[in-house]
């Protein structure tokens, strides 16, 4: 349930369209739903904005479904991480309308909203083509909550000059989401560059010393730039779900 499902049943009831009783009917599944196997969050899009986000990972292709077959009945948009192929397949055969973003190995039930404010965008880099499926997990869960998403892949430090000839997308955007595995030594650079925020995600992508990102994961931690936060390894949905957070709030705070 969302604020909108929320007043329009409060509207109702307060024109006399609807009962107490009825009403109470529709919000008995606050502030959850009991499957068995999962209790499904129902208000969190009441508290955050957005809802429950299922991580596909480590269940079972009918857990999936019936959990997305839940949270889609009260939601426009649900998101699923961490999506393997065959889950997908099964998911967008259960709903038609539903797209899986192959990189991002995410599955998304119902459309992206029109974002809120256009004028501000969310600018996505990547160090390396490798690091792409992160930084699309970010993109595809920023535009998903309703943000503007620009791409800039494959700007790394070993070939800075590519960076800075893009560096207008950078420094207009709201905040910078930068994926980067091996030294990750990328975050620190945008960071000295732009006086917005920057979230770093490091990525497992590296030889052996990079440790499957930790590497990149104790630079970033490291780093002189200010204003730089840092999320865990690979976590390309957490980086986009904050940067969302970031550009709604900044843009709402500045009108």
């Amino acid at each position: 349930m969302d604020t909108r499902q929320l007043e329009a049943i409060l509207r109702a009831v307060q024109a006399g369209e609807t009962t107490i009783p009825q009403a109470l009917a529709k919000l008995r599944d606050l502030p959850y739903q009991d499957l068995g196997f999962a209790r499904i969050d129902s208000h969190r899009h009441l508290r955050t904005g957005f809802p429950e986000v299922v991580f596909c990972q480590g269940k079972t292709e009918e857990q999936v479904l019936a959990i997305l077959a839940r949270l889609s009945q009260d939601h426009a948009t649900v998101l699923a991480t961490r999506a393997a192929p065959e889950v997908a397949e099964r998911v967008l055969a259960q709903h038609p309308g539903a797209v899986y973003h192959h990189a991002a190995r995410i599955v998304q039930v119902g459309p992206d909203p029109e974002p809120q404010h256009p004028e501000r965008y969310v600018a996505i880099v990547s160090a390396g083509t490798a690091d792409i499926p992160v930084a699309e997990e970010a993109a595809v869960t920023a535009r998903a909550m309703g943000s503007r998403v620009e791409r800039l892949f494959d700007v790394g430090v070993a070939g800075l000059h590519r960076l800075l000839d893009q560096r207008h997308t950078i420094l207009e955007a709201n905040v910078v989401v930068v994926a980067a595995g091996m030294e990750g030594a990328l975050a620190s650079v945008v960071g000295g560059l732009v006086e917005r925020p920057v979230i770093a995600v490091p990525t497992s992508i590296g030889y052996g010393a990079s440790f499957q990102g930790l590497a990149a994961l104790l630079a970033m931690l490291n780093t002189c730039a200010a204003g730089v936060a840092v999320v865990n390894i690979d976590n390309g949905f957490g980086a986009g779900y904050f940067a969302h957070l970031v550009n709604s709030t900044a843009a709402e705070d500045r009108g």
